[in-house]
């Protein structure tokens, strides 16, 4: 097959199919009121996020509209919301702030093209393997920073200068000091307390819309001077390509990549998170990241951000009983609705307001069950969870994540080469029931010794491994027994040779018994049994070498018709 060909079936397999598009007619009902209640509960989220990355409230809400419509068409959950996030609105904060509106939707366009190559490529399937630690960090470390962008809004003063997002909340805190705004506190703190306190009470009700709409209520009645979302445009933009500077992409594609991989991990996450809660839906993440790939090549030319799935409008349209894509697809309709009729009645939101919203979502972040289970699990789970939350406010959350995965990674390397062990073994099992006399048995114990080595031989272990073997006491024949060596690495193999070596030097007979196939490479490129293979010291069994130790110890050095194990020859 040629690789035109095997591109074309890659790309067919990521495309909606009849099943997939056939599902949206099943329970029309439930779809819309699910997509509806989605809608209520996203308006308030999109504004946010738009205004929060510094966009703008349109940005957010095409963002909302576009990427939302298209996700759910392409994508690969049947249940997955789509559109701005907290965690993408982290990422591009930094970014507007350097290269500004244009290089953030530059990022948007560049991030849809790596996510269509990422599913064409099919590698969906690996983000399955980002440890949980990780992932609960991160969400903490995000809950954090969205919580410290909100202070300058939530204060009613003006967004200091910066970067770091503690930085300028404290700068933030500094101005609202010197020249106090409490009608913009008072709404901010309103609104968070409605939502947080609401929830618990009717989880089933929209409180983040019901609060905005109090706080905008009360800020035009009682004439309070707070900033407000201002003008909106009644309806998207023409789209238009307008803000591309080929001569900028070479800066912008690690910042793109950074996004791409965030949404990547955010939308699988999410996805992840819809099967759970759902009786027999199974996403596909290949498709999944074709369909944010294709969102977020879209969203820029209307003037949106980068968009990944949500993970919080994806459970409320789970529970409000959304069947299909279907749900999805209406909450975009009901936003572009919104965009074209009530553009007026947004614009009298106060900002203060939306900060409160978005500082509440903060805190419903944090998983407190979940982060304590973790802590039980052991230190190192919490390590790496605490870790990651620290480097997430510190840099930023690839950063964050890459540091989680290398300390995961380090500790499971331990763990697993923890598991490898030496233990010595008794003879008489390996040896044929007429074998079984006294005589031998006592001879067989009292001058050969067989150790077997059980589970991975790594680097983290292989010292341990060698102290473990070569002091043990005085003999004549040692048997290493490596069938049940599950992995070796060129730290095992070379300790393995020089445990071997010492144990020569000590006058004791080596011999290696069955080793599996795929472990020669390792041993051979170290020339580690060279030596004992030309002495025909390696065996397929441990019954051949016994027998050959019985051999060795009645004078016998080269017993007749012994097999070899494979390659032992050479």
């Amino acid at each position: 097959m040629s690789a035109a060909h095997a591109l074309l079936d890659r790309a067919r397999s990521v495309l909606p199919n009849r099943q997939i598009l056939a599902t949206m007619g099943r329970s029309p009902r439930k779809d819309l009121l699910a997509g509806l209640t989605v809608a209520i509960v996203a308006l308030p989220l999109a504004l946010g996020f738009g205004i929060s990355s510094g966009a703008g409230a349109e940005a957010g809400l095409a963002t909302a509209v576009v990427a939302g419509a298209l996700a759910a068409v392409f994508g690969g959950s049947n249940l997955q919301v789509s559109g701005p996030t907290g965690a993408m609105t982290v990422v591009l904060v930094p970014i507007i702030a350097r290269y500004g509106t244009d290089g953030v939707l530059t990022v948007g366009l560049l991030a849809g093209v790596i996510l269509v190559a990422l599913a064409l490529v099919r590698a969906g399937r690996w983000m399955a393997y980002v440890p949980v630690p990780v992932v609960e960090g991160f969400t903490v470390g995000i809950a954090g920073v969205i919580a410290l962008q909100q202070v300058p809004g939530a204060l009613g003063v003006k967004k200091p200068e910066g970067d770091n997002p503690a930085v300028v909340a404290a700068k933030a805190a500094h101005d609202f000091a010197a020249a106090p705004h409490w009608a913009a506190l008072a709404l901010a703190l309103g609104v968070a307390a409605v939502m947080l306190v609401g929830v618990r009470l009717k989880p089933t009700l929209p409180f983040s819309l019901i609060a905005v709409v109090a706080a905008t209520l009360v800020a035009k009645l009682a004439d309070l001077q707070v900033a407000t979302i201002g003008h909106l445009p009644a309806g998207l933009p023409m789209p238009s390509l307008g803000f591309l500077d080929l001569s900028a992409v070479p800066a912008l594609l690690p910042s793109a990549l950074a996004v791409a991989a965030l949404a990547a991990l955010e939308s699988l996450m999410s996805a992840t998170a819809a099967d759970a809660m759902s009786v027999s839906e199974r996403h596909d993440s290949n498709r999944e990241l074709f369909g944010q790939g294709l969102a977020n090549l879209a969203a820029p030319l209307f003037g949106g951000v980068a968009a990944t799935g949500a993970i919080a409008r994806t459970a409320v349209n789970v529970r409000s009983g959304a069947a299909s894509r279907l749900a999805a697809l209406v909450h975009a309709a009901v936003l572009a609705v919104i965009v074209f009729a009530a553009a007026p009645l947004v614009s009298g939101i106060p900002l203060a307001a939306l900060a409160g919203v978005l500082i509440a979502t903060a805190v419903r972040m944090v998983e407190v069950g979940s982060l304590r289970a973790l802590a039980r699990t052991g230190r190192g789970e919490a390590a790496v969870l605490a870790l990651t939350a620290a480097a997430t406010l510190a840099f930023d959350l690839v950063t964050a994540v890459v540091v989680g995965l290398l300390v995961s990674g380090v500790l499971a390397l331990a763990a697993v080469a923890k598991a490898g062990r030496v233990e010595q073994v008794p003879l008489h099992a390996d040896l044929p029931p007429a074998d079984h006399h006294d005589e031998e048995q006592a001879l067989l114990a009292e001058h050969i010794v067989a150790y077997r080595i059980d589970g991975p031989l790594l680097f983290a272990a292989a010292h341990r491994f060698l102290l473990e073997l070569t002091e043990s006491a005085e003999v004549e024949v040692a048997i290493l027994r490596m069938s049940r060596v599950s992995a070796i690495d060129a730290s095992g193999a070379t300790v393995l040779g020089d445990a071997i070596t010492k144990l020569q030097h000590r006058g004791t007979l080596v011999l290696v018994s069955g080793i599996r196939a795929e472990h020669h490479r390792p041993l051979d490129a170290l020339g580690i049994l060279d030596r004992l293979r030309a002495d025909g010291h390696v065996f397929a069994t441990t019954p051949d070498a016994i027998a050959y130790a019985r051999n060795h110890l009645h004078g016998q050095t080269e017993p007749a018709d012994l097999p070899l194990a494979a390659g032992a020859a050479r």
